[in-house]
């Protein structure tokens, strides 16, 4: 990579915008993501005008059956699943075919992996409602009726209008064994790393991912109440100071007053 010679100036401006991208309120209104489209593939499952299937390999419940989820959830093979790295993120998906499905793509939610799908390609297995969006009208059923169709595909931004991001304390978590799930993130949706502050403390202690979007601390006594601070795939960082309380308990979700931009 070639360097340049910059001058005061112009390093200070990129100092201060550098500055921006590691603090939660100062971040530039749009994800740093991939534009391009992308080929690849796409089958549907559960009923043909059904939001797709209760739970997932994410971890998000019963969140899935409920708006925002709700239509927009969608599995992925191994290429996009990435073992649980890539729960959360958003993609519009577009079928080509003019005869039979319509110039809008869909926009769709990781919330589970698919099981089998191929490892050679990107897969999506959509819910019925996501698969037929991409119908021209009146031909929903016989869009689905193709079963496997080639797509194209693009990373895209998360949004969720009104909703500010929420932890979910996973049932089993003890003041020495604590679980946390993630939701309603604008922007990148995922999570690369996530870390978590004690009551008290300066130290930030890096969490481990655990399994789909599940992330786990083992210590303790561990004290509330607890910060914690997320990092997403293209290194946005956002710290939700005391967002869960020092009397929190299991299942419960403690939303915090912030999100990044969409």
């Amino acid at each position: 990579m070639q360097r340049h010679h910059v001058s005061a100036v112009s390093f200070l401006i990129l100092f201060f915008f550098r500055l921006m991208l590691v603090c939660g309120e100062g971040q530039p209104q749009s994800s740093v993501l991939d534009r391009h489209w992308y080929p690849g593939t796409a089958t549907w499952y559960g009923d043909p005008e059904g939001d797709g299937s209760t739970g997932g390999a994410c971890g998000y419940g019963s969140l899935v059956n409920v708006k925002p989820f709700r239509a927009r959830v969608g599995a992925v093979g191994p290429v996009l699943f990435m073992n649980g790295q890539g729960c959360g993120a958003c993609y519009k998906v577009k079928c080509l075919d003019p005869s039979i499905c319509s110039k809008r793509a869909v926009t769709v939610i990781i919330t589970d992996e698919c099981p089998g799908c191929p490892s050679d390609r990107t897969h999506f297995d959509l819910s019925g409602a996501a698969f037929g969006h991409m119908a021209v009208a009146g031909e929903n059923g016989q869009l689905r009726n193709r079963g496997e169709i080639p797509v194209i595909y693009r990373r895209t931004t998360c949004v969720y209008p009104g909703k500010n991001i929420a932890f979910l304390v996973n049932e089993g978590s003890t003041p020495y064994w604590l679980s946390l799930l993630v939701v309603f993130e604008n922007g990148d949706g995922d999570i690369a790393s996530m870390h978590i502050q004690e009551a008290g403390s300066s130290e930030w202690i890096q969490m481990n991912h655990l399994w789909g979007a599940n992330w786990c601390i083992n210590g303790g006594p561990l004290r509330g109440p607890f910060s914690v601070k997320l990092t997403t795939s293209t290194g946005r960082s956002l710290t939700a100071k005391g967002v869960i309380p020092s009397n929190w308990s299991p299942k419960a979700t403690y939303t915090s007053r912030l999100n990044f931009f969409p």
